[in-house]
């Protein structure tokens, strides 16, 4: 009998890092070139986000942060789309193939993929002499035709927004030093804000809050000010937005109120990956109620508005906040 072809260096860190991770048996433990979803009626709603370090991430983040950050961002699109997870792949760029930084982002995202039930399908390892990348592709599952788009929001409806605007923004800042490290001198406070930026808070329970209720709906992670002159670009409309009802942390207010930051800082700072919505004035408070049942906060925080421009920012004597800038940009 011939001898078995040894395990490629890629095959053998699959086997050891991922394959415990491929539970579902359509990933076929890994060992082929493609995966299967297998059909249900629904549609399969499929999102994709890379996070690479220096831009998402910093050097010396801790590997378990990296990988629950790159299931999570997806997973905070696909509940935007009113979607349930299916499950995902992944591409990974190594520079090496370090047992100390693989150890503990594998069982992190293992521990991610058992708790928001979306197994590890396949994927792809590749080297790389520049920055480490994660790329994850995630699939889900919405009733058909029931994906919740950008489009859709209509002059008269509300405007909504998950949990707290802005802490991600003061996490990497407090990571980066400057005035917001010195000025957030509460250790607890400080922790809290750099856990919002290195580990996101998908809001997987609001999925089916969002199908049924939202006339259009997108995920926060470049900024608010921006994403929402996405949701209003595509929908064909603008809103205007009452700035003292945008919601912040404690942290956030007290550096707020301190003169450390500005609200529009925070409003375009990336990473919050709360949810964005446009629903009817007659759904808002059913909205609400669902939404607090689910353990997830929901803020009213403006109104959808006829128009084009690029939507409002009023401050609390009602004057516009002009922005430098809107959100985040990669280019």
């Amino acid at each position: 009998m011939a001898n078995a072809k040894p395990a490629s260096g890629e095959d053998a860190l699959i086997a050891r890092y991922f394959r415990p991770l491929a539970t579902d048996p359509g990933a076929f433990r890994l060992d082929d070139d493609a995966a299967a979803l297998k059909p249900n009626g629904d549609d399969v709603v499929v999102t994709t986000d890379a996070i690479v370090e220096g831009v998402h991430f910093l050097p010396d983040d801790p590997p378990d942060t990296v990988a629950r950050k790159a299931l999570r961002a997806n997973l905070s699109d696909l509940a935007a789309k009113g979607a349930t997870s299916a499950g995902f792949v992944l591409t990974l760029a190594l520079r090496s193939t370090d047992d100390a930084w693989l150890k503990p982002f594998a069982a992190a995202l293992g521990e991610d993929a058992t708790q928001f039930n979306c197994p590890l399908l396949g994927g792809d390892t590749v080297s790389t002499p520049g920055p480490l990348m994660v790329s994850v592709t995630a699939f889900g599952r919405v009733p058909p035709g029931k994906m919740v788009h950008r489009g859709g929001a209509k002059p008269g409806e509300r405007v909504m927004v998950t949990g707290t605007i802005g802490d991600a923004a003061l996490g990497l800042a407090i990571l980066r030093g400057g005035k917001v490290h010195a000025a957030a001198s509460d250790k607890a406070a400080r922790d809290a804000l750099i856990g919002r930026y290195r580990v996101p808070q998908p809001r997987v329970a609001m999925a089916e809050i969002v199908r049924d209720r939202a006339s259009a709906a997108m995920d926060v992670s470049d900024g608010l000010a921006g994403d929402l002159a996405k949701l209003c670009r595509v929908s064909g409309v603008s809103a205007v937005i009452d700035l003292e009802k945008v919601p912040l942390s404690g942290a956030a207010r007290d550096l707020v109120s301190r003169g450390v930051v500005g609200l529009e800082t925070l409003i375009s700072g990336g990473d919050d990956y709360e949810i964005l919505c446009a629903l009817p004035e007659d759904r808002a408070e059913a909205f609400a109620q669902a939404a607090r049942q689910a353990g997830v906060a929901v803020s009213s925080i403006g109104t959808v508005v006829a128009g084009s421009a690029v939507p409002k920012f009023i401050d609390g004597q009602g004057r516009e906040i002009a922005l430098e800038r809107l959100s985040y940009g990669h280019f």
